[in-house]
């Protein structure tokens, strides 16, 4: 299996995950976060980049050994599920996040045949909501998706019980419980920082620095 606390030190190496417990970030749903992490600052990267791409195959295959197909989800997944499946030679398809509104109007990329077994590729999972919703229009096209993979993951309760209540097999490179762990021992963060970091993962919409 994959080495969590590697795979957060890649991350942390080329700044795809910054910290600011004192002056958090806003996220697109108004959360306040002490996190901000962007996994696409690793594409440019080629050896760290290949590094997580290798990684992220090796869970496909280990946890996934009858997977048909990859899709990713658009737009941070599509690279990611396009390199891991030219790896493993399987098909490959993209979910864009509504129909597209001219031509043929499709909200699935590429080729695909109903009752494939496919695996999703996320390059991040928060609450789960968005991942789930790709799920179901993979499902609404009659394809049989067995499983998530993802670079990283907050480990929000809220995600976990969404993928439970889905009964969607969900795993990731690395988490957020590991990279604060990587942080704090580099010296990146003070034990009292990440006592604030771990109370904001407990209730992220909650949540203030003060």
């Amino acid at each position: 299996m994959t080495d969590a606390t590697t795979i957060a030190e890649k991350l942390l190496q080329v700044n795809a995950v910054r910290l600011s417990p004192e002056n958090p970030f806003t996220w697109a749903s108004g959360w306040k976060s002490p996190i901000y992490c962007d996994n696409r600052k690793v594409l440019s990267f080629p050896f760290v980049r290949d590094y997580i791409k290798s990684e992220m195959c090796n869970v496909v295959f280990e946890q996934f050994p009858e997977a048909e197909m990859l899709a990713g989800v658009a737009t941070a997944g599509i690279a990611w599920g396009a390199m891991a499946a030219d790896q493993l030679k399987l098909p490959y398809i993209y979910v864009r996040p509504k129909p597209k509104e001219h031509g043929l109007g499709n909200q699935v990329e590429g080729y695909f045949e109903k009752a494939t077994k496919v695996v999703v590729i996320e390059d991040l999972v928060s609450t789960g909501k968005s991942s789930l919703q790709v799920v179901d229009v993979l499902k609404k096209e009659g394809l049989d998706v067995i499983g998530m993979v993802s670079i990283f993951t907050y480990g929000f309760p809220v995600a976990t019980e969404a993928f439970t209540k889905a009964s969607l097999p969900y795993h990731s490179l690395t988490d957020y419980p590991a990279l604060i762990e990587l942080a704090v021992k580099k010296g990146m963060v003070s034990p009292a920082q990440q006592e604030v970091l771990l109370k904001w993962r407990d209730d992220p919409a909650g949540w203030s620095p003060s």
